[in-house]
């Protein structure tokens, strides 16, 4: 997601903006200072095709956009092997946007210049046509959860020098993203050995917020998904989601249901749907799974709406006594993420990922 004034924030905590948002272009973000002598990575731009996406109602297609950065020592050492970590990226971006603002892979370089240890990492691309894939599962947007989890991981596993299994395989994500590393981490831990969430969206219910009659008179005036690209952002937020926690093969032109009825009743069984996608509703059910991670952090902005769902995110793990950290750091939605993710992120899954012997 993108950085907002202040006001709408306590919004973004649910997952949802006020109508009345304008759309917001690509997030100019600080870098932290590029250190002299960084060593540098090499990053390449592919295209995964991934299974679970194929067929998707709504149109997406099922080959995305991934970019995979390469350690310095990767093409020198032909004979090791790397760790790598999973980075998703937020709401209305791609990946390429998402590493635009996080500074990469200059953030990645000064990491390992500051001592973190080699790895590789992955961007995938999971932006929709209602901008987002929310990283769930669903007949409309596709199989977002298992493209992550399973096809990209064994696209990566066989085309790179990875360490293929679990206590070597670290998921991160910001916003949306955070999200996404938050429901694939509780899900499958079978996968990945450590997490680190930033800024998580959508960890509470989702509410109706700003859809209104006159939004459903707009939804119910598309002729196709693509017709979203008319429509301000919220409004394509509250498709997205609905595309992927509600969605419904019999119902074209856009194959999902929406929270109200054409006379502006409020539909329960839509709202329960979502509900029921609400990583705070359902953590839960994935204690055993969480307590298999070597490590879990999570962080964001005190001047993110976002901080009360990761705080107590936080405080449940906690009540189970699963080992967890919370951070609360000084900035927004936004502008920290980059001095965090050099800082904070690289080192985090230095110290927790398994390492083979370097060759």
């Amino acid at each position: 997601m993108r950085l907002l004034p202040l006001m709408t924030l306590s919004a973004l905590a649910m997952g949802a903006l006020p109508l009345s948002s304008p759309a917001v272009a690509q997030v100019q973000t600080p870098a932290p200072s590029a250190i002299p002598g960084a060593p540098k990575a090499t990053v390449q731009k592919l295209t995964v095709h991934g299974n679970a996406l194929e067929n998707a109602l709504e149109g997406d297609s099922a080959d995305r956009e991934v970019f995979v950065v390469l350690p310095p020592s990767y093409g020198k050492s032909p004979k090791r092997r790397y760790p790598v970590v999973y980075a998703l990226h937020g709401y209305s971006i791609g990946a390429q946007q998402w590493m635009g603002e996080i500074h990469v892979p200059q953030v990645i370089e000064g990491g390992m210049a500051q001592g973190a240890r080699e790895m590789i990492y992955v961007f995938p691309d999971s932006k929709t046509v209602h901008n987002g894939s929310m990283y769930s599962s669903s007949a409309t947007t596709g199989n977002f959860e298992t493209f992550i989890s399973r096809d990209l991981v064994a696209y990566v596993d066989s085309h790179f020098r990875t360490l293929p299994t679990r206590e070597s395989r670290g998921l991160v994500g910001h916003s949306m993203g955070g999200y996404g590393a938050t429901r694939i981490g509780m899900k499958h831990a079978d996968v990945f050995g450590a997490l680190y969430l930033m800024s998580p969206c959508c960890l509470s219910a989702r509410g109706l917020f700003g859809v209104t009659p006159e939004a459903m008179q707009a939804y119910a005036a598309m002729k196709s998904p693509a017709d979203s690209a008319k429509l301000q952002w919220a409004q394509r937020g509250t498709l997205a989601a609905a595309a992927a926690w509600s969605p419904n093969p019999k119902n074209p032109p856009l194959y999902l249901d929406l929270p109200l009825t054409a006379d502006g009743k409020t539909r329960d069984d839509v709202m329960a749907k979502w509900a029921a996608n609400a990583p705070l509703a359902f953590v839960d059910q994935y204690i055993p799974n969480m307590r298999r991670y070597a490590a879990i952090a999570m962080d964001v902005g005190d001047k993110d709406g976002l901080k009360t769902d990761t705080e107590t995110l936080h405080k449940v793990l906690e009540t189970y006594g699963i080992a967890n950290s919370f951070t609360l750091y000084e900035g927004d939605h936004t502008n920290r993420v980059a001095f965090r993710f050099q800082e904070q992120v690289v080192p985090f899954f230095s110290q927790h990922l398994a390492f083979g012997a370097a060759k």
